[in-house]
């Protein structure tokens, strides 16, 4: 069983910062002078910030006008984790050390900037378990296109069919499965109900981590 891998979503998987995401997005969109609703935060929570700005601000931004909108949003995002903190959420660092003690290897495959990653892991003094990051500026194409999980598994030397996501939102679900790999989504964070997680092709939903134990994970992938 060493020759397999968990790779791990951050936000509202890992941790549960989308207060703070939420937060930084409505500054951005006070200061563009659009409307921003918690329906339209939920309906693009998971995606790359190109992919939300031109969803829900301008569908005609060019790349340079959503990289520097979307350093606007991420700076605020950073000043407010290091204001609130952040805690790991209930069962992932028990599934983390279980891992590490099974020599399975570990990945973060996330749609958030490598500085924000950073920023979370530091925090929460996950470093040391994993072996490969792949962050959203990393890929061209964002969940539910399954490039984040796939590169993170090509980091790790792992074939997807080995690899099992842990995710929280639709798009990152439809992202592993596309990818040919397990996944297990957890509702905790509320930002999609079980059945929509199911319809999306997750192998397991639970209701939060602390209810999952790492034999279930071996055996999705047996």
């Amino acid at each position: 069983m060493a020759t397999a891998a968990v790779i791990w979503d951050v936000d509202g998987t890992l941790v549960d910062t989308a207060e703070q995401h939420f937060q930084a997005w409505q500054q951005i969109a006070n200061e563009l002078s659009y409307p921003f609703t918690r329906a339209d935060f939920v309906a693009t929570f998971g995606m790359r910030n190109p992919e939300i700005i031109r969803q829900l601000f301008n569908p005609t931004a060019t790349d340079d006008e959503c990289r520097a909108i979307g350093e606007r949003k991420e700076n605020y995002y950073r000043q407010f984790i290091r204001t609130t903190g952040v805690k790991l959420l209930p069962g992932v660092a028990r599934l983390l050390a279980d891992a590490a003690m099974a020599d399975w290897l570990q990945a973060v495959g996330s749609s958030a900037p490598l500085a924000n990653l950073q920023l979370v892991l530091s925090i929460t003094q996950t470093e040391k378990y994993f072996q490969a990051i792949v962050c959203g500026d990393d890929v061209r194409r964002g969940k539910p296109d399954p490039e984040v999980f796939l590169s993170a598994a090509n980091k790790l030397g792992i074939t997807p069919e080995r690899c099992l996501v842990i995710e929280d939102a639709v798009a990152g679900v439809q992202a592993a499965k596309t990818g040919k790999m397990k996944c297990i989504a957890v509702t905790l964070a509320g930002h999609h109900p079980a059945d929509k997680l199911f319809s999306a092709g997750a192998d397991l939903v639970v209701a939060s981590l602390d209810q999952l134990r790492f034999e279930q994970i071996i055996q999705l992938l047996m």
